[in-house]
């Protein structure tokens, strides 16, 4: 009686374990007990013990709902200092900062909420609130009344857990689940496109003009890591251009040396392409001068004295690669005409030109020691590095870029080539590297998935209606498709991303917005290395992708459901480019015919570029949508390894040069010098004929004036 009576005194509703025990045995019952105005309507509190406690009434209901939604509105995001003790509850540790906070608030007016029955409140207008009757505040004299005496049982609205986020955070997750959807690439597209693939590779081997070109290279064998000798490549393969000198070491390992540099953009579209290549020249110059350059001057030298062609040496010639990553028709090992410019590129005095005689004459131009022994494609690069460098006694049989573009090339039976092949080429193999120039696989859009974002980024691109599978894989086309599809989602009325609407649940404390500069609002104002931040990014509070969105992107201070969604979107695009390239692998690994062959172990695959090296788990989305392609299935990925041929382009071109090199006849460098040389007397001859003195005039004078200097030199010896 002592302990009901100070009860009564200090106006305290008791709540005991006994009654928490009611609460906890049916999940099932919506709980909320809200101390409401007055002692009077708990029993204990001015009543006698045996009377019954009054029921809750409509106005008591309603003050209560507005109560709770006060509260609900007023709290605050920053946690109070009660955060600390529900820290130490077990049961409140997994809550969110607002659940916490709120309860928090709740706690000083003596209320307990239950947050799943709160929620649904919150969530569900057709949800009555429910008071537990007053015997629950009695004292611990009183007796314990039982589940079905002390609460009012009504139907849960949800078949499952309610949710728990606000009305806005559901339309920005269903809208960005939209954008997600269309982006999803089944199982039976996949196979669809493998088939389409293998009946557009076999089509190209017969004839030109293809979606896929299926372009013989010349290069009829690949290395197997004894090779050596220092050789020379660049590399031109989009927005960079990239001279190496490599000196193969005859154990499967190089050492490997190289400038890098930009390629200006006014040079991309150039209205000559003597613009282009003598920049090109002039970095094969000054690569030359800074890191050989003892073997330069020595060269230069022996050039200048040397009497006769005999005495200028081969060997001290650097032979070169040049990859070139754009579709070219190649006609030798060293020549290629251009078939069209992609990547950015447009400099139309180009096409149909032999582009390593671009290159060469503006070496020459410059007097350099440099020969242009090989064409090579940085697929075909690939394919020849990841042989050299890779143990186990089987070949590579593909070359892939999956970077700034992509494409590949793989090893193909000389009898399967039934269009013709000009040129000198070695035909003992009975193999030729083949370049599929696979970008534009399927340029019909037959199989290939098609978005409007994709149709957007098309229309907006350099050469629209062309490349259309690289434009659904590369690097340089993923981070524009992830940008219009978020700018849709902005713009839309139905969804708060990067809007204030969503601010409310932004643990940072204040508004979000986007800056009008904001690479989002312009086009191709994304690069697609956040990408690769968002599939990285798997802390509970996306901190690191909120951070570059804002430094990357001017979205300041973006919400962690702003993150969310452009999280799905980003790995919904990269997801669907890794299952498009295993597309392209699939078909040549079944192609190669040795996924049933018992002799072969391995089918080795080379790769290389930014997206197989630095975006998340891309490797492993091939693999996953390998096993499901018709003809490979789990048992057959596992045959398949994929590896990294690192410097594929520049290793994989000194390579070929090498092999160049080795079938040049012996006589062949002194027709270069020759060429020269005749180059020199010819551009002075116009000089001879348009002079107004006859050759015995000159003759004459140069007489007399050998005569004067002998006189002059006899009268001063006197």
């Amino acid at each position: 009686m002592r302990q009901a009576r100070d009860h009564s005194r200090s106006g305290t509703p008791h709540f005991d374990s006994r009654h928490a025990s009611i609460l906890t045995k049916d999940p099932g019952l919506v709980m909320v007990i809200v101390r409401t105005m007055g002692a009077q309507h708990v029993q204990g509190h001015g009543q006698r013990p045996g009377s019954k406690a009054r029921k809750c009434t409509w106005p008591q209901l309603i003050v209560s709902c507005i109560a709770i939604m006060l509260i609900l509105v007023l709290s605050k995001l920053v946690l109070t200092d009660g955060d600390a003790k529900l820290q130490q509850q077990p049961k409140l540790k997994n809550l969110l900062p607002l659940q916490r906070n709120l309860l928090t608030s709740l706690s000083s007016t003596k209320a307990l909420i239950s947050f799943p029955s709160l929620l649904q409140f919150f969530f569900s207008p057709l949800l009555t609130l429910h008071l537990l009757l007053p015997q629950l505040f009695s004292s611990p004299t009183s007796p314990i009344p039982t589940a079905s005496e002390a609460v009012c049982y009504i139907p849960s609205p949800f078949a499952i857990a309610p949710p728990t986020s606000s009305p806005v955070t559901m339309a920005l997750a269903d809208e960005s689940n939209r954008i997600v959807e269309q982006f999803d690439f089944s199982d039976d597209e996949l196979n669809k496109n493998v088939k389409e693939f293998l009946r557009q590779m076999d089509e190209g081997l017969h004839n030109e003009g293809t979606s896929l070109q299926q372009i013989p290279t010349y290069v009829t064998g690949v290395p197997n890591g004894t090779e050596k000798g220092l050789y020379l490549a660049v590399d031109l393969g989009g927005t960079n251009f990239r001279v190496c000198s490599i000196m193969l070491n005859g154990d499967t390992t190089f050492n490997l040396t190289y400038n890098k540099v930009a390629i200006p953009k006014n040079l991309m579209v150039a209205s000559t392409s003597a613009d282009l290549f003598s920049f090109l020249a002039k970095q094969i110059e000054i690569f030359l001068k800074e890191h050989h350059a003892d073997h330069f001057d020595s060269h230069l030298r022996r050039r200048n004295t040397a009497s006769a062609p005999e005495g200028y040496r081969d060997e001290h010639i650097f032979r070169l690669g040049f990859t070139f990553s754009f579709p070219v028709k190649q006609l030798a090992i060293n020549k290629g005409l251009l078939i069209r410019w992609t990547k950015g590129f447009d400099i139309p005095d180009a096409v149909g030109k032999d582009v390593c005689a671009l290159l060469q004459n503006e070496i020459d131009n410059l007097h350099l020691p440099v020969k242009v022994a090989a064409l090579v494609n940085d697929t075909v690069g690939t394919l020849m590095a990841r042989s050299y460098t890779s143990t186990g006694k089987s070949r590579s049989v593909l070359g892939a870029i999956f970077g700034t573009g992509t494409n590949g090339a793989y090893m193909e039976k000389l009898d399967n080539i039934k269009k013709p092949i000009t040129g000198d080429y070695d035909q003992s193999t009975g193999e030729m590297v083949v370049n599929t120039e696979w970008g534009s696989f399927d340029n019909q859009l037959n199989v290939l998935p098609s978005t409007p974002w994709d149709k957007a980024l098309d229309l907006g691109s350099v050469n629209p209606g062309d490349q259309m599978f690289e434009k659904r894989v590369s690097g340089m086309f993923l981070g524009e498709i992830v940008r219009l599809a978020v700018v849709d989602l902005i713009n839309s009325e139905h969804s708060s991303l990067f809007k204030d609407l969503n601010s409310s649940f932004n643990d940072w404390g204040t508004t979000t917005n986007i800056a009008p500069s904001s690479g989002f609002l312009k086009p191709w104002g994304m690069d697609s290395a956040i990408m690769s931040v968002a599939a990285a990014d798997n802390t509970p509070e996306l901190s690191t992708l909120r951070q570059e969105l804002e430094n990357l992107l001017s979205v300041y201070t973006p919400s962690l459901e702003d993150a969310q969604a452009f999280k799905a979107i980003s790995n919904a695009v990269g997801r669907r480019a890794a299952r498009l390239s295993a597309v392209a692998i699939g078909a040549i690994a079944i192609n190669s015919g040795k996924l049933n062959d018992m002799n072969e172990e391995v089918i080795d695959i080379g790769v290389d570029g930014s997206l197989v090296e630095h975006y998340p788990f891309f490797r492993d989305m091939i693999y996953e949508a390998l096993a499901s392609v018709d003809g490979i299935g789990p048992k057959g990925v596992e045959k398949i390894r994929i590896g990294i041929a690192k410097d594929g382009s520049g290793v994989g071109a000194a390579l070929i040069a090498l092999v160049a090199a080795g079938r040049e006849k012996p006589e062949d460098y002194l027709t270069n010098l020759r060429s020269e040389s005749n180059r020199a007397r010819k551009a002075s001859d116009p000089f001879l004929e348009s002079s107004p003195v006859s050759n015995q005039a000159l003759l004459a004078g140069g007489v007399v004036g050998v005569l004067a200097l002998a006189a002059l030199w006899y009268s001063k010896r006197r």
